[in-house]
């Protein structure tokens, strides 16, 4: 045989013994990948889809188990991926013998606890092999050298880790993707992190995370995303961030940075997305972010920035987005903003932006999105901006000086789906073309100087839901010609000059959810068909129209109604007792009408009932017996009842004194779940310490009871003491006699008690002077007696609290009371016949004071014309 023949044979020898000792090793490692990966499945306390649990078999291949990848040549397992299936548990330290591991993907689960700084560290297979060996060296410094030192990619997002970030995790030096968002990890960030000098992709949002940004961050120069967001992190931003130049995101949104944007951000010329909103950076934009023409968007929102957008933007050729909201920035929007042919979506609200909206907006074809509400905006709307023909939020709202007329050319917007335009000055009529935008959801252009009557293409529109046309000069009739396909939810006519009858139309809008006319010239009755609106009307207000007839009675069992007011109109008829069935109902106003029948009974079953106001009608009877009432407690959360200015006759009712709980110990942070649409349309008129107020916001801690003006006799009784919360009291102008109950003074919140003309006698009982809240008081015109109990808060009042009453006495009335008895006295006077006083005449004083001036006069005259002497003619 030759020798190359010797040769290769010897060669193939040794390539055979060595693939015997490599397929030797891998048989040999691949128990402890097995075993790690049992020790995994033994962690997971909830397998909801019993994925690992069914397939992760040891009669099967840990090749095969779902979410578990081997090499093809040593059947190691290199990847392993179990994300996204619910799984509950901890990760233990053995996962760091799958020494072959190069991807790790664990997100979108719920693993919980620290992560086992061990599994970066040596592995227990690997220290065997050491000591096996009998090496006397150390064991390496660089750990993951022996350990996950092939890993590239970590994934652990999305779970409910806590506890730091190991610092081990430094030495795994073949990292390039590294995901630890949403968790809770908490501490400061390893400064020795920097030292991954191949990581390309760092994400550690959504965390706990503490401290100064490192400046070791700046040597990740192979850096292409990083982010930080929604943590904790404070000082300034590391300038050595210019150091990663190749980086195309970077988002610091949602921490506690302070100072300046730095300049050293603009060159970054490879970076594409830039958030820093939501801290509390100060100062101007620098002028190097300008020139970032890579640049896609930019989000400063939230911050404390000040100055104005330089025209250099126009050079930014890239940008699509800038996100400027809730800044102290001033200025104009420049017009060189119409350059950028990719701008999609302009963001500048709640700053102090003046000017007009320029005109060159309307090239920016691209745009879906204006957000300028909220700023000092003036000028017209250009016509221009009907371009934008993918516009799809149009919001300018609450600028106060935009003004002009409404452009037609609105209505080319067919994308538009927003169009919010309130709180401005806009003037003439509405055009027709809005109401043809078939994807419109919401109109608001409230609160403006609009004028002209509805289009009649206000009916047909079957996309919007929201509807606001309120505080204009709108007038004519409402159109009825509302369909049944319909989508309208929210439908605002509130303050207008409208007129005609209710249209029956308005019952074809099945999910109207807010019903808000009031302030109008509405006339005619109400259709009977309103009720059937009730299983999705909410707020029902029509209050300050003209509206006569009966109030619907078709409410049926689910109604949702909250709030109704019908107010001041002429409505006239009984309450419905259908009302029962809108057990949601925490208000009605239906005050000012021509309502008569007796007080509604059935009303005390309704649990929510807040506010109940009947003022002014012709409601009778009396309100002490319910016969037909086995409430064990009525009315449970009523604040507020007015009754005043009907003919109810009777006693008092005392059985209410004695159970209403929302006046009896109510405390301020008490909630009313589900009544967030009511508060925010109240709008109810109460008399509070004499004058009308109206109630715009409702507390649990605002109570009133107004029973004045109607014909209640008897006394009144012991138990309204018990209404310890309750903050006003007017019964006055009524038939009430007896005595003043000393139980008054236990309602120690009362600020205004009013029990004037009425019949009662006797003493004011010094009880009241316990009232120390009180601000108003009137006893006035009965037949009170005695002495005005003498305290700092009841000699506050002046006479008109207590004229009327002939009996009593004190301050703060001219009368003196009787040393001994308390009895009215006159003030003592020796007065005799012939005119004198105190032996004092009048003729003398006369005298003296007539002399005594004729005398002055006389010198006054001397000193003048002589000029004598000198200093006296000096002074004066």
């Amino acid at each position: 045989m030759d020798r190359s023949s010797h040769l290769y044979l010897l060669i193939t020898s040794l390539l055979l013994l060595r693939w015997l000792i490599d397929y030797s090793s891998a048989k040999s490692d691949i128990n402890p990948d097995h075993s790690s990966l049992i020790a995994f499945k033994s962690r997971i306390s909830s397998d909801p889809h019993n994925i690992l649990s069914q397939n992760w078999s040891s009669e099967s291949s840990i090749c095969s188990w779902i979410g578990v990848t081997c090499d093809s040549r040593y059947h190691r397992v290199t990847q392993l991926n179990i994300s996204s299936m619910g799984l509950v548990g901890t990760i233990p330290p053995e996962i760091g013998n799958l020494s072959f591991l190069v991807s790790l993907d664990l997100s979108e689960n719920s693993f919980h606890g620290p992560i086992p700084s061990s599994i970066f560290n040596m592995s227990s297979l690997e220290v065997l092999k050491l000591r096996n060996n009998s090496l006397s060296s150390s064991l390496p410094i660089d750990m993951c050298k022996h350990n996950l030192h092939r890993l590239k990619r970590l994934h652990i997002s999305y779970n409910k880790l806590f506890g730091e970030i190991p610092s081990s995790l430094e030495r795994c030096s073949q990292l390039e993707y590294v995901s630890l968002s949403s968790n809770n990890f908490s501490g400061l960030v390893p400064t020795h992190i920097g030292n991954l000098t191949l990581l390309q992709e760092l994400y550690l949002s959504s965390n706990n995370l503490s401290g100064n940004i490192p400046k070791e961050i700046g040597g990740l120069t192979n850096l292409e995303g990083l982010d930080l967001s929604i943590n904790n992190f404070i000082g300034h931003v590391p300038r050595e961030i210019a150091n990663l130049t190749l980086l195309q995101l970077l988002d610091l949104s949602t921490n506690k940075l302070s100072g300046n944007i730095p300049k050293e951000i603009g060159y970054l010329t490879n970076l594409q997305g830039l958030g820093m909103s939501l801290n509390e950076f100060s100062g101007p934009i620098p002028a190097t972010i300008y020139s970032m023409t890579s640049l896609e968007y930019f989000d400063f929102a939230s911050n404390d920035l000040n100055g104005s957008l330089s025209r250099d933007i126009g050079n930014m050729t890239s940008l699509r987005r800038i996100g400027l909201e809730g800044n102290n920035l001033i200025g104009e929007i420049p017009k060189e903003i119409g350059r950028l042919a990719n701008f999609e979506r302009l963001s500048m609200c709640c700053n102090i932006i003046s000017g007009s909206v320029p005109r060159e907006i309307g090239n920016l074809t691209a745009m879906f999105g204006i957000y300028l509400h909220n700023n000092a905006l003036s000028g017209p709307i250009p016509k221009e901006i009907g371009r934008l023909v993918n516009l799809w939020e149009l919001q300018l709202e609450y600028n106060y000086h935009i003004n002009g007329s409404l452009p037609k050319e609105i209505g080319n917007l067919t994308s538009l789906s927003y169009l919010l335009l309130n709180d401005n000055k806009l003037s003439g009529e509405i055009p027709k073309e809005i109401f043809l935008l078939n994807n419109l959801l919401q109109l608001n252009i409230g609160s403006n100087q609009l004028s002209g009557s509805l289009p009649r293409e206000i009916g047909n529109n079957t996309s919007i839901q929201d509807l606001w046309l309120h505080f204009n000069n709108l007038s004519g009739p409402i159109p009825s010609t509302f369909v049944n396909q319909s989508g309208l939810v929210n439908f605002a006519l509130r303050s207008n000059n409208l007129s005609g009858e209710f249209p029956p139309s308005i019952c074809n809008l099945r999910s109207l959810r807010i019903l808000y006319f009031s302030d109008n010239n509405l006339e005619g009755a109400l259709p009977d068909c309103l009720g059937n609106l009730g299983s999705s009307l909410v707020i029902f207000h029509l209050n300050a129209n003209k509206l006569n007839g009966l109030i619907p009675s078709t409410f049926a069992k689910g109604c949702s109604l909250q709030s109704i007011n019908l107010k001041g109109n002429k409505l006239e008829g009984t309450l419905p007792q259908t009302l029962i069935n809108c057990q949601d109902l925490r208000g009605i106003d239906i005050s000012d009408n021509e309502m008569r029948g007796t007080f509604p009974f059935w009303m005390e079953r309704l649990p929510h009932l807040r506010i109940l106001l009947l003022r002014s009608n012709n409601f009778s009877g009396t309100m002490l017996v319910a016969t037909n009432s086995n409430t064990e407690k009525p009315f449970p959360k009523l604040q507020v009842l007015d009754v005043s200015e009907n003919a109810f006759v009777g006693s008092l009712p005392d059985r209410y004194f004695k159970s209403f709980q929302g006046m009896i110990d109510a405390k301020e942070n008490q909630t009313d779940d589900g009544a967030n649409l009511f508060l925010y349309f109240l709008e109810m008129t109460l008399t509070i310490k004499g004058l009308d107020q109206l109630l715009q916001r409702l507390l649990t801690t605002f109570t009133t009871i107004d029973l004045s003006s109607n014909r209640f006799s008897g006394s009144i009784p012991p138990s309204v003491g018990n209404l310890n919360s309750l903050r006003y009291l007017n019964l006055s102008h009524n038939i009430i006699d007896g005595h003043i109950p000393p139980s008054l003074g236990g309602m120690s919140l009362l600020e205004s008690l009013d029990l004037s003309s009425n019949k009662l006698e006797g003493q004011i009982p010094g009880e009241l002077a316990k009232l120390t809240f009180l601000a108003k008081l009137n006893l006035s015109m009965n037949n009170l007696k005695g002495q005005i109990p003498q305290s700092t808060q009841l000699s506050t009042f002046g006479n008109e609290t207590y004229v009327g009453n002939a009996g009593l006495c004190g301050f703060p009335l001219t009368k003196k009371c009787d040393q001994s008895d308390g009895k009215p006295s006159l003030p003592q006077e020796d007065d005799d016949e012939s005119g004198f006083v105190n032996g004092f005449g009048w003729q003398p004083v006369v005298l003296g004071y007539g002399c005594g001036f004729i005398v002055g006069v006389l010198m006054g005259y001397g000193i003048i014309h002589y000029e004598k002497p000198k200093w006296l003619v000096k002074v004066l």
